[in-house]
């Protein structure tokens, strides 16, 4: 399906379409609650009327599988979207949760490292996809726990980046690292790209190191560390393993409880940053025209 037949499709169904606000969700480190943050801001955001398309770009699937998307059975993934060029509207899963679609993963894209590197364009193949009309108020971008040729199509593709960092003390190592190469990006690829917060994340508050990453953290990033603070918490583990978003498998328990607090703080600091992006296109305009 074409781009103005998905218009017209998502017209006929009373849908709109614009080009949607991309947040990627990134950190070269693995086990940082990387998905789990991914999965439930999604869910969070529909929850609150939002249209939202998780795009799982790890190779391990784990996105897709935790919103109950059986990858075995699938014809056409975001391998398919980056290397095919098939319309995002026609790989898109829908989910469980109202309003919440899911562009799955594949194993092919396990091989994409080495592919990639041979194909034109080869970091805007994402942004391709992803920056034109469709029927998403929030594209979510789960990236591999690494700093690849598929993070970096998330980053360009990206408005900004939500980092998640585990409380402990191994995770500060590359915070630093990932910070620049954001800069770098952004520099060279994409002047849009913004971090756009970093979530502390598996806090254990019976340990004293977890404080203390957690005031180092706010120390080096200041205002752009989020208030809320993700706590360690079964219930967030065992949701995965049931096919649901831990909002919905026990909305009551903390871990949920801290996911729905932190998409408020998104939310809000989203409507800050659209007011600082028109504020900057008032002031270039008024430059141009002097």
């Amino acid at each position: 399906m074409n781009t103005s037949l998905q218009k017209a499709a998502s017209a006929k169904a009373g849908i709109q379409t614009k080009i949607p606000r991309i947040l990627a969700v990134a950190n070269q480190k693995g086990g940082v609650g990387k998905t789990t943050t991914s999965v439930n801001l999604a869910t969070a955001l529909s929850a609150i009327g939002k249209r939202v398309l998780l795009v799982d770009l790890d190779p391990q699937g784990n996105a897709s599988t935790g919103l109950g998307i059986r990858r075995a059975g699938l014809r056409t993934s975001s391998y398919d979207v980056i290397f095919f060029e098939v319309p995002v509207t026609e790989v898109a899963q829908e989910t469980k949760v109202p309003g919440l679609y899911v562009l799955p993963s594949s194993i092919h894209l396990s091989g994409a490292e080495i592919e990639l590197v041979n194909e034109s364009r080869r970091e805007h193949r994402l942004e391709s996809a992803l920056r034109t009309a469709l029927p998403y108020d929030y594209v979510i971008i789960d990236c591999p726990p690494s700093l690849s040729l598929l993070t970096l199509n998330a980053l360009v593709a990206a408005d900004a980046v939500v980092v998640p960092l585990q409380c402990e003390f191994y995770a500060l190592e590359g915070l630093s690292h990932l910070s620049k190469t954001i800069e770098r990006v952004k520099q060279t690829y994409n002047p849009r790209l913004d971090l756009h917060g970093v979530a502390l994340t598996m806090y254990d508050g019976r340990n004293k190191l977890s404080a203390m990453v957690a005031e180092d953290v706010r120390a080096y990033f200041g205002d752009k560390v989020y208030k809320t603070i993700i706590p360690r918490n079964v219930r967030l583990s065992e949701a995965p393993s049931h096919g649901l978003p831990a909002i919905i498998y026990d909305m009551r328990c903390s871990g949920a409880q801290a996911y729905i607090k932190l998409a408020k703080e998104i939310l809000r600091r989203e409507k800050t940053m659209a007011g600082e992006i028109v504020g900057n296109k008032q002031q270039n305009n008024v430059i141009k025209a002097a």
